[in-house]
């Protein structure tokens, strides 16, 4: 409320003699210029302040060298704002003034944002976060969560970015804070409109706008115009997007911002599109896309938009040419990334301009090249940490057959697009494609059918439609490629990564078609796929074919670790645990075993032992699974001493750890919960302890889907290891083990047999 503050600090009683306080009133009053951009008059209150300052440092001078950083923002100058906020962030340590310290990293991670240094952002926010809870300082901390959730919104993480914009928004009602509630809302509305839930986004982007206009929030109304303008053109309502395009249009000239010019004139060639004024759209895409002010979102949006004009128009070669050049353009930023947690979620901001560039080479018959770019996009984050880093620019060569070959299996590869989903069949001597429904279709069957395998009634004996319906659609397509006892590799896409095909209901093959297809399915004898097919999962064919990767430890050396003591009564001991360990110990030359249990099996000592070293690593323990930061996911031991808290060994520690000491191991093998992980991201799969292993450098993990029973993964791993023993790869060993519970045990039950899955790479 930048004008009531100089009304009140222009208003009597006069201005303080004191010198510290009439220095801290220039530094609010610079400040509030800054935000209005009335830039002269800042700059003539904030040099008062500094001359005031060089004569004698007072306690508040920090503050003007903050209110200073605040300014070169506002005019654009990004690296004398970090100039200012580090001396800014100096002088409060210096004094021991903690609330300058919060609020000066809570603005330099402004600083990151405006810059899009997205995981930089989260660092400096989430230190001013902590900070501010610790203090109390609930305005700086609901600044904070608010501007976390636009960070990560950026990153592409729509579910951590809904929490934490939700938590702001609700903290700055409750302190009545309406500048911090239309921001956090206006961002609610950004992530439900990426969520293609246009109708609440537009909602949230009005509520935002009365209360901007109640204030009379300049930024404010423009954030709510813009975002009203783009989501009425992407809903087809073009006089509403025209309306708002224009107000918000007007205010960025005003204030003769070119940065917010372009988003209301990218509407604008939306507009042009959708109305069939192909050469005013053409015009304006342009503009933006060679604007020096653009950013890289900006240029990937347009150069996008310009693709699927030109495809409209029939020009295929110059739409060709777009989507590469959207593609390049957002990998050249995604490269900018330094951390795991950053570019994993950050392919969800391309995962639009991929499908319909996928989609667009089918259509025009260059079915190879489609599959090449959609490996292209896929595990970007493991193939970094596994090969050499990639080119931003394009896929590199990719010989599926041969790949096929090498894996002596059928390859099905899946892709699911919001308007049309593929299947591309691979065996050693040809690929072919299948077209599949709608990708939503197929995600709402996969997660009925996961909740039908969570019980209490078997699916099999209750014939369950969906798990019949799957086998159709995913599997009935490539039937004539798949021998019987075919060995399969699933490359699995979006919900896909949740789904263990071993339990897809396969009918009787002397069932006619129109059986199946009548309106009585469920009375074809049915089995599970297990029974004709050794299925494991890849998360791409360049990760499965692993040129280039180090041969895994063929030895028979075993890190087993496990059966600890519990840290507290949240992960009650296993019962089943000694006994697991026990199996698994006695298929290994002693000399060669390194076993830590109970008070042994910590964190530390892991991470200790070399497992590196290892051509075997199994656990047997709890495991977490984190939906929001999936590398926070964790394998449970014991702590290390009473007093001790660090009793997890999570996903982040491995793949930090092993970046500078990689596995070897032909299998990790981690009998815990949840161990594949809770959170698939577009492009890059399922993300947990499983990924985490496999970035390590493992060649093959077996993990969790979800709730591993204690006795049933007891009798599994002991006659897997049994199978090892003999000699089985290990998709061969947890096939048969998984087919002795099916058919020789109490445990027929998916639920019991099916948790468990192999996710490998060839080695």
């Amino acid at each position: 409320m930048y004008a009531q503050t100089l009304t009140l600090l222009n208003s009597p009683p006069t201005r303080p003699d004191n010198k510290d306080s009439l220095i801290e009133t220039l530094a609010i009053e610079g400040a509030a210029h800054a935000r209005l951009h009335q830039f002269a008059e800042a700059e003539k209150t904030l040099g008062q302040a500094t001359q005031m300052c060089q004569v004698s440092s007072e306690a508040t001078c920090g503050d003007v060298t903050r209110a200073r950083g605040v300014l070169a923002i506002q005019v654009g100058q990004i690296e004398a704002a970090k100039q200012f906020f580090g001396q800014s962030l100096q002088f409060a340590r210096a004094h021991n003034d903690h609330f300058l310290e919060i609020t000066t990293l809570l603005n330099r991670g402004l600083t990151s944002l405006g810059e899009e240094h997205f995981d930089e952002a989260i660092d400096w926010t989430n230190a001013a976060y902590q900070l501010s809870m610790t203090l109390g300082a609930e305005g700086v901390a609901q600044g904070a969560l608010g501007n976390l959730g636009w960070a990560y919104y950026n990153l592409g993480d729509s579910d951590r970015s809904l929490d934490l914009s939700l938590e702001a928004e609700r903290r700055a009602r409750k302190g009545g804070n309406v500048t911090g509630q239309l921001y956090w809302i206006t961002n609610i509305g950004y992530i439900y409109a990426g969520r293609r839930d246009p109708e609440h986004a537009k909602e949230s982007y009005l509520k935002a706008l009365e209360l901007a206009t109640k204030i009379d929030s300049k930024e404010g109304i423009y954030n709510a115009l813009r975002a009203l303008a783009l989501v009425s053109a992407e809903s087809g309502d073009l006089g509403d997007a025209g309306k708002y395009s224009d107000d918000a249009l007007a205010i960025a000239h005003a204030d003769n911002n070119r940065l917010d010019e372009l988003y209301p004139i990218l509407v604008k060639g939306l507009i042009a599109a959708r109305s069939h004024d192909d050469a005013e759209a053409e015009r304006v895409f342009r503009e933006v896309e060679r604007d020096s002010k653009a950013n890289a979102s900006l240029k990937w949006r347009s150069e996008h938009a310009l693709a699927q004009l030109y495809e409209n128009e029939g020009q295929a070669d110059a739409a060709d040419r777009e989507y590469r050049a959207a593609l390049a353009t957002f990998e050249a930023e995604r490269s900018t990334l330094q951390r795991n947690d950053s570019r994993l979620p950050f392919g969800n901001n391309a995962s639009r301009i991929y499908d319909d560039y996928v989609h667009f080479l089918v259509s025009r018959g260059k079915t190879n090249e489609a599959l090449q770019w959609a490996d292209y996009s896929r595990a970007r984050t493991l193939t970094e940490g596994l090969l050499a880093k990639e080119s931003a620019t394009g896929p590199p060569p990719l010989n599926p057959q041969q790949i096929a070959r090498r894996a002596n299996a059928t390859i099905l590869f899946y892709w699911l697009g919001e308007k049309q989903s593929y299947l591309w069949a691979i065996t050693p001597l040809k690929t072919s494609l299948f077209a599949l429904p709608a990708g939503s279709e197929i995600d709402a069957a996969v997660q009925r059918y996961r909740r039908s395998l969570a019980g209490p009634q078997d699916v099999l004996q209750a014939a369950d439609p969906d798990g019949q319906w799957l086998y159709r659609t995913l599997i009935t397509p490539a039937q004539a490629l798949l021998k019987h006892d075919a060995k399969v590799y699933v490359i699995p896409d979006s919900s896909l990564n949740n789904l263990n095909f071993e339990t897809l209901l396969v009918p009787d093959p002397t069932v006619s078609e129109a059986t199946l297809a009548g309106p009585k399915p469920s009375q074809a004898k049915l089995h599970y796929w297990i029974e004709d097919a050794t299925i494991a999962n890849a998360s791409s064919l360049r990760i499965l074919g692993a040129a280039g990767a180090a041969k895994p430890n063929r030895g028979r050396s075993l890190l087993l670790i496990g059966n600890s003591i519990a840290p507290s009564d949240k992960y009650p001991e296993l019962a089943k645990a000694a006994a697991q360990m026990q199996d698994v110990s006695r298929y290994f030359p002693a000399a060669e075993e390194k076993i830590l249990t109970r008070q042994d099996a910590t964190p530390s000592a892991y991470l200790a032992s070399a497992p590196e070293r290892f051509s075997y690593i199994h656990f047997v323990a709890h495991g977490t699974a984190s939906r929001l930061s999936p590398l926070d996911s964790a394998i449970v031991l014991s702590k290390a001493s009473a007093e001790d808290n660090s009793f997890k060994l999570y996903a982040s520690d491995i793949v930090g750890y092993h970046k500078q000491h990689p596995l070897r191991a032909e299998l990790v093998t981690i009998s815990a919960c949840y161990s594949g992980g809770d959170r698939f991201y577009s492009g890059e799969g399922l993300v947990g302890l499983s990924w985490a292993f496999l970035h390590a450098g493992a060649h093959n993990v077996i993990a969790a889907l979800w709730d591993a029973q204690d006795d049933s993964a007891e009798l599994l791993m002991n006659k897997f290891y049994e199978e090892l023993d003999k000699g089985a790869s290990p998709d061969a060993a947890l096939h048969a083990a998984k087919l002795f519970l099916l058919h020789n045990s109490g445990f027929h039950n998916p639920y019991d047999w099916a948790p468990f899955q192999l996710y490998a790479r060839l080695g």
